[in-house]
């Protein structure tokens, strides 16, 4: 597999993945909680997370513009309800320990359900890496915070700290915790940004997004956005003990909260996973 041709791309040497959303979802899907007996038994927050979709950017005014480098992209739409959550998922495992590197093209908006921008309608977007080793579930969150209250932010977030697990049913085999809520939010050091918004919501401007994490020290290595370059050395990521049954896990998660009783739009034209195979020969050459 290769890069995605012709764009801002530029991947470490290892392909995992590259998701052109004009050949379908590839394997991305909805994020739905643990349950046991009965899907009674998913934490709240889970309940009503929105699946992705399929979309060409169809709106009402200019017609079809189609994602950043073809016809489609992957979109999340929240429900028009305040801190409603779209979340996509992509469920993978890793064979090596290794730096590893996320791009993407994206873009951002509230639904075009009234004949102005209103883009602090949308709450925040979002990437989230899911990994297990054999020490320990390490969580990686990062957001960028567009809203709050009416009132644009613009700054990125990162997020430590770890809720509670919860026993789900009654066998004590499974359990769940809500880690996509609104609580505990740490602000990047020097992470405010400000994002090109077009003038009305059907007008839309492709954003460049990379995150890198190492395998190896479960740290994170990069953060950049555009021309941003973020100082990552203080990020931690959300740590807790290893899970019976997770090993090797590799999971990427993107999602979209919305601010106010609109629906909010995040749209992923691609995504390229890759990683660096040829540093765990080079960190264990003498």
């Amino acid at each position: 597999m290769t890069p995605i041709p012709g764009g801002p791309f530029r991947p470490l040497p290892d392909i995992i993945f590259a998701d052109d959303f004009d050949r379908g979802l590839e394997g991305w899907t909805g994020l739905i909680g643990n349950y046991e007996h009965s899907l009674d038994s998913v934490l709240p927050g889970f309940r009503d997370l929105r699946p992705p979709m399929l979309s060409n950017a169809t709106t009402w005014d200019t017609g079809t513009g189609g994602g950043a480098l073809g016809t489609y992209s992957m979109k999340l739409a929240t429900r028009a309800r305040r801190q409603s959550l779209a979340v996509g998922i992509k469920r993978l495992t890793f064979s090596q320990a290794c730096p590893i590197q996320v791009e993407t093209l994206f873009t951002f908006k509230p639904e075009a359900s009234e004949l102005r921008l209103s883009l602090a309608d949308v709450g925040a977007i979002g990437v989230i890496l899911d990994l297990q080793d054999d020490r320990c579930r390490v969580m990686p969150h990062l957001r960028y915070r567009n809203a709050v209250d009416g009132q644009l932010a613009g700054h990125w977030q990162f997020k430590h700290r770890a809720p509670s697990f919860r026993n789900i049913g009654d066998s004590g085999e499974t359990v769940s915790h809500f880690h996509l809520g609104p609580d505990s939010w740490d602000d990047v050091p020097n992470g405010q940004q400000q994002l090109c918004y077009n003038e009305i919501a059907t007008k839309q401007n492709w954003h460049y997004l990379r995150v890198g994490f190492d395998l190896a020290s479960m740290s994170f290595t990069a953060l950049q956005c555009n021309d941003r370059h973020f100082d990552v050395a203080g990020l931690q990521p959300m740590t807790m003990p290893a899970m019976p049954n997770l090993w090797c896990m590799l999971n990427l998660v993107l999602f979209a909260e919305a601010s106010a009783d609109r629906r909010a739009f995040l749209y992923v034209d691609s995504v390229v996973m890759s990683a660096d195979f040829g540093a765990v020969q080079r960190r264990d050459d003498p």
